[in-house]
């Protein structure tokens, strides 16, 4: 989606700046930039499994950790 602007005559750089910031504003393109911006991808069944049970495991060893008194601080 490109815009383009082109200065008219007897039209000074405010005006033009103004003129293209109106219609970028009214063209959507930075809302759309905006959400997808930051936009990040939804981790697969498998891998969240496997961090899951990764958690599991490291409850265990902290919980086994804590009772011995070698507890990580």
């Amino acid at each position: 989606m490109a815009l383009e602007v082109k200065k008219s005559e007897k039209e000074n750089s405010q005006s033009l700046l103004r003129r293209f910031t109106r219609r970028v504003q009214r063209s959507g393109i930075l809302v759309v930039a905006r959400k997808t911006r930051f936009h990040r991808r939804s981790k697969s069944k498998e891998m969240t499994k496997r961090a899951a049970l990764r958690r599991e495991q490291l409850k265990k060893e902290y919980e086994k950790l804590k009772k011995t008194g070698k507890e990580l601080k």
